[in-house]
């Protein structure tokens, strides 16, 4: 996981606050689906909000569930909300400055 700049947090929190959850996690965790899917989101909008549902908490913590998925995407875990977190991935290329 990379770090974030204050400004970059700010940025996606306020860009995803409003939005719905564009991929959901299911009761068998995350799945090779939904984490290609994470990826190619991230890919073309450096940001994506993912919901968890009621019935994969049973065996883990929503935070634990979403620091899983940011390590095997190697993306920032920006915020966790109830069943709700955010990531961003930062393109160098476009930004180099908001990354530390």
């Amino acid at each position: 996981m990379s770090k974030m700049t204050v400004v970059k947090k700010r940025y996606v929190k306020s860009t995803l606050a409003q939005g719905k959850p564009t991929v959901c996690v299911g009761k068998n965790g995350p799945s090779k689906e939904a984490l290609g899917e994470i990826e190619k989101q991230l890919k073309r909008k450096e940001m994506v909000k993912v919901r968890i549902l009621k019935t994969a908490l049973a065996h883990e913590e929503a935070e634990q569930i979403a620091t899983k998925i940011a390590e095997q995407t190697k993306a920032s875990l920006v915020e966790v909300r109830g069943h709700t977190f955010m990531l961003c991935k930062s393109d160098k290329k476009r930004n180099p400055s908001w990354e530390t």
